[in-house]
């Protein structure tokens, strides 16, 4: 407290530690953890007296329990090498991961003098069982303890079936292991296990494992995505250092060998990872190899910093990782680290943290997602409605509504159809049920479809006012003699000024679309994708239809379709005018999953693909007002998780 109270002195001579705001003051400082930078960032740009209360007012500490003070001296991840002072001064503590010259001699590779341990695992606090969370989409939509960070790694990259499953904490020869279990046969994609910190720099890496026979298997360093980094390690016979940076098209990752020599070994050897990162140098030596051990070097500048990651396509154990940097580099990281928890905490004081309004019970009729909002009864309020989803399979192929209940914010049941099941709450894809005024009347409407029928009802009664059958499946979606309803979207086909038309369509194969009273006006085969989109693009009064890698007039008319030249089906679609003004013609946006991110023009002619992996929901928006225009904001998930764009 006294290097806060120092600091703040110095930009507000008045400022003193009262009764009043010493608590403030005190958890600024925990919260820091303590870091002498950050304090002295957040002291000198920190509007003093009623800000330091209002910083942290309504938000726990980031670690319960601790006491209010900073301590003296704090321990880097993994203990050994250096501590920090309390003035932010490396002291070097011992020699403990320092590799010596005469070590470095033996093993044939470059000196290495880190006196500090960024971050050492030999995996014994992890149990013994598995590693990955076998959660499939849900961690599109939901934050899930279960695939949290284990002991600082977490699971880079995952697919579907054995790849959700990839990762094992196993016993080899009575020691812990992380075991990667399936062969990986995707290029574009490779299952992996992160650690560390983006702002590490320059710093070695020591890593044992036991090798596959061929497939690509070894360390990750500078990892700044799980497609953007540098993979040192061995290859059908080769040890390799690899530049991976996205795609250069579809599934087909823009590799670059930067360094590669013919190695001997065998699956089942234990093989020991030398990594030695200095500004564009990266330095490898490979050894427990048949022959002697495989020194190589490259220069590259692409990656200036990042995390690192244990990666295979084959089944393999990763025995041990230790990361080490001098006491420069360390103090380099501290102050990145110190001037990023600083600029958090002006950003939270800035934006303060929701606060729980109400919680309302849903016993039994709850979901994990997808709830709908509107006002149901006419009043002006915002009422609630939970639809339950029962899911036929395979997976999420089939999967229909199963019982819809209407709320208002108290939790009181407006209305209800069908029975609910508190197995149903499970849900990670599109189903048909939606909250529109669809005649035109002012109040809002539930349309729904369940038991192969769509449903207009009530929104304040739940009264059906009209139902159809919905249409006949095709194949391949043709599990059922009639479809379920896979998503609704509400447009102006008919030149109504309102939105009082209703498309309707199967998982990713066809849909139809429907006047108000259900009546059915035309349908398409297409690979539809996800979520359509529908604007009058041509100022006729009609709206135009995007869905899939098409565009159709209000009549069922193809403009044109895209499904030659982009694979694989689309997560969204938006068409906007980017500039933002209003006057500019507008243009498409689709997230087209494994295919990226593109943009057309209204002719269809594609602008610009962006091969970034398997990108989902898009949202466009204003979001910094220092840069022209809008922007857009999509994620990416199966085989390339976490990433932001």
């Amino acid at each position: 407290m006294s290097l806060f109270v120092q600091r703040a002195r110095a930009t507000n001579p008045g400022f003193d530690v009262t009764e009043e705001n010493a608590n403030a003051v005190a958890e600024i400082c925990v919260r820091l953890e303590g870091l002498p930078l950050a304090i002295q960032l957040v002291a000198a740009r920190k509007a003093l007296g009623d800000d330091v209360r209002r910083s942290i007012r309504g938000r726990q500490l980031a670690h319960s329990g601790r006491r209010n003070r900073v301590r003296a001296k704090r321990r880097v991840s993994g203990g050994d090498g250096a501590v920090i002072d309390a003035l932010g001064r490396w002291q070097s503590r011992s020699t403990s991961g320092r590799i010596c010259p005469e070590q470095t001699k033996q093993a044939g590779r470059t000196s290495m003098h880190d006196s500090v341990t960024l971050f050492r695992d030999n995996f014994d606090k992890l149990p013994i069982g598995m590693f990955s969370a076998d959660v499939g989409p849900l961690t599109e939509y939901h934050y899930l303890d279960s695939a949290a960070p284990k002991e600082g790694w977490s699971v880079a990259a995952f697919g579907s079936g054995p790849a959700g499953k990839a990762w094992h904490i196993a016993d080899v020869d009575g020691k812990h292991a992380m075991r990667q279990t399936f062969k990986n046969d995707k290029r574009y994609t490779h299952p992996m296990v992160a650690a560390g910190d983006t702002a590490w720099e320059d710093y070695s890496v020591e890593m044992t494992f036991i090798a596959p026979a061929t497939e690509r298997c070894g360390l990750v360093v500078r990892y700044i995505t799980n497609r953007m980094y540098y993979f040192c390690g061995v290859e059908n016979g080769r040890v390799v250092i690899i530049k991976v940076e996205d795609e250069k098209a579809f599934q087909d990752p823009d590799e670059t060998v930067l360094a590669e020599c013919a190695a001997s070994y065998n699956a089942g050897d234990r093989l020991t990872l030398h990594a030695v990162l200095r500004g564009e140098m990266i330095e490898v030596t490979a050894e427990g190899l048949a022959a002697e051990p495989v020194e190589l070097s490259c220069s590259d500048t692409t990656f200036p910093n990042g995390k690192i990651g244990l990666l295979s396509d084959g089944p393999a154990d990763f025995l041990s990782v230790h990361v080490s940097t001098d006491e420069k580099s360390a103090q380099t990281v501290a102050e990145k680290k110190a001037r990023s928890a600083a600029e958090l905490e002006e950003l939270r004081t800035k934006y303060p943290a929701p606060k729980v309004w109400k919680k309302i019970a849903t016993p039994g009729f709850g979901v994990g997602r997808n709830l709908r909002f509107g006002d149901l009864t006419g009043n002006g309020v915002i009422d609630i409605l939970v639809p339950q989803v029962i899911q036929h399979g395979p997976r999420d192929a089939y999967a229909e509504v199963g019982c819809v209940t209407a709320i208002d914010l108290d939790g009181n049941i407006l209305w209800r159809h069908g029975e609910p099941d508190a197995d149903n709450w499970f849900l990670t894809n599109d189903v048909g049920v939606q909250i529109h005024d669809i005649d035109g009347d002012g109040k809002n409407e539930v349309v729904y479809c369940r038991d192969h029928k769509i449903f207009i009802v009530d929104g304040a009664t739940g009264t059906v006012k009209r139902s159809a059958e919905l249409p006949d499946s095709r194949p391949p979606a043709d599990k059922f003699p009639k479809i379920l309803g896979d998503c609704l979207f509400f447009c102006d086909l008919r030149g109504l000024g309102r939105k009082g038309d209703i498309l309707v369509k199967d998982r990713y194969w066809n849909f139809w679309v429907y006047d108000e009273n259900l009546t059915l006006m035309w349908d398409r085969t297409i690979r539809t994708g996800h979520y359509p989109y529908a604007a009058d693009i041509d100022g006729d009064g009609h709206d135009e239809i995007a869905i899939g890698h098409s565009l159709f007039d209000h009549d069922g008319r193809m403009l044109w379709n895209n499904e030659d030249n982009v694979p694989d089906h689309t997560d969204g679609v938006a068409i906007v005018d980017l500039t933002g003004t209003g006057s500019a013609e507008p243009r498409i946006f689709y997230a087209g999953s494994d295919a990226g991110a593109y943009i057309t023009d209204l002719n269809g002619k594609i602008l610009k693909h962006h091969y970034i992996g398997h990108v989902q929901n898009p949202a466009v928006l204003k979001l910094r007002d220092d840069l022209p225009g809008l922007q857009i904001v999509a994620i990416n998930f199966w085989g390339n998780q976490g990433i932001l764009h």
